[in-house]
């Protein structure tokens, strides 16, 4: 990870960690890197924001950056994220920015930046920025007069993004009965409109945000709400999406939970059979559950694993030419339709599968055996997430759970890309044992890197 950019963007406490002040460095930096060799030329870069109060604020402050060196504003109001990534190619811009922190609470928020082709930022102009930010490399050059940036309103972002995500349906889904969750978040803005022209017949739920209640016990990070919602009112199947909509969990008809590794499993396994899964490969993460490469491994599919982090999916799909990657979190990559993970596009290739194969959400999930899986969080500080891999206490505690395990289950310990956790996740076929062996390590971890 950068210096000021994580794993997904810059991220931290609006207002203080993500200051006004940051925001507008940011985007000076930004458009002084993107701009390179093209000087004469004068940028052009969209923004969104998800529903946060500190939204407006940091948009404001990011656009104001933006303008001093001279670049032109588009500001989208609330949308999606994978809306941005879209949006800044259908419409022909040279950046895009999202403001948001995603699935973090309301006091959290976050800066993402999408090149013109719609992809987030390499490793190497992330950097860049950094080095222009924190190391005073060279100073912005600053426009005045006629040469200072104009800002100005968009009003089809939302309209032009669903109609995208609508025309990668096969058909419309009369008859279907869905639940949704918005999360109080962007969602909120085109889950409805989208389900509906579907022909879906939608009930939403958490859709009225008001700046301070986005992934409030709602949405994918919480799903319970949804799921007993789903079961309790006879629908069909539900979807949850999180603050900025780009993941997507799932409920069946009877509530139980479709997490991102069934939905890849899904969508693979169709992908497969329609002649349309490139290399015959799915790319997931080391946090996927064994349940899923065991699936692959029963249809034949190859299953490639990287690092934690939609960063990292995305850069091994384009090196090896894959189309569908993602990870357990629910959030999915279709490269055939979008550059970066969109819930309410996953929702709708989910739809596909259940119209062309006629079976439901749970006889479609069902094929998939889940192992158990322990998944604990533990809060450290910012210099203790950096010592993780080098004390000696940690891992010991993380040899011995191995050794325990054997080839029943595995150990996986990492420091979180964008708050100040340490995961510690063990999967196995005894529950009572994986508990208690991710308890004794996190309890390890707690204290050693306080």
């Amino acid at each position: 990870m950068g210096r000021l950019f994580g794993t997904d963007g810059a991220r931290g406490i609006a207002n203080t960690e993500i200051s006004c002040e940051l925001a507008m460095k940011i985007g000076r930096a930004a458009a002084m890197v993107l701009s390179k060799g093209r000087e004469e030329k004068k940028l052009k870069v969209l923004i969104g924001t998800d529903t946060r109060k500190s939204a407006d604020m940091l948009s404001s402050a990011i656009a104001a950056g933006l303008c001093s060196v001279g670049c032109d504003v588009l500001l989208l109001g609330v949308v999606p994220t994978p809306a941005v990534a879209f949006l800044v190619k259908e419409y022909s811009y040279d950046a895009g920015v999202m403001i948001s922190a995603s699935h973090n609470p309301c006091e959290y928020n976050g800066i993402k930046i999408f090149r013109s082709n719609g992809y987030k930022l390499p490793d190497a102009m992330e950097e860049e920025i950094e080095a222009i930010i924190l190391d005073e490399i060279m100073p912005p050059p600053l426009k005045v007069g006629g040469d200072v940036g104009s800002i100005t309103s968009g009003k089809n972002a939302v309209k032009d993004y669903i109609k995208h995500i609508e025309n990668t349906a096969v058909a419309h889904f009369y008859g279907t009965r869905i639940a949704i969750d918005c999360a109080n978040g962007s969602a909120s803005e085109t889950a409805n409109e989208l389900f509906r022209r579907l022909g879906c017949e939608c009930t939403v739920i958490n859709c009225r945000p008001d700046g301070e209640n986005i992934n409030k016990n709602c949405g994918s990070t919480h799903i319970e709400g949804l799921q007993k919602y789903v079961a309790e009112n006879g629908f069909d199947l539900g979807f949850a999406f999180d603050g900025d909509a780009d993941r997507l969990l799932c409920a069946d008809d009877r509530g139980e939970l479709v997490d991102g590794d069934k939905i890849m499993a899904i969508c693979a396994k169709s992908m497969k059979e329609s002649n349309t899964l490139n290399a015959n490969t799915l790319v997931a993460t080391v946090m996927s559950n064994m349940g899923l490469f065991e699936f692959c491994k029963k249809y034949g599919i190859n299953c490639e694993k990287t690092k934690v982090g939609d960063r990292y999916v995305l850069e091994r799909m384009l090196e090896g030419g894959f189309h569908i990657g993602g990870e357990q979190s629910g959030h999915v990559i279709f490269l055939d339709y979008a550059t970066t993970g969109d819930g309410q596009l996953t929702a709708v290739q989910l739809l596909n599968v259940i119209r062309t194969t006629g079976k439901s959400l749970r006889e479609l999930a069902s094929e998939i055996e889940i192992f158990p899986q322990v998944l604990k969080n533990v809060r450290v500080s910012s210099l203790g997430k950096l010592r993780l891999f080098e004390d000696k206490d940690i891992k010991i505690a993380i040899e011995e759970a191995e050794k325990e395990l054997g080839s029943t289950g595995r150990v996986l310990v990492r420091a979180s890309g964008t708050e100040p956790l340490v995961r510690v996740m063990i999967e196995g076929k005894n529950e009572k044992q994986i508990d208690r062996l991710a308890t004794q390590i996190s309890e390890v971890v707690r204290e050693r890197l306080i």
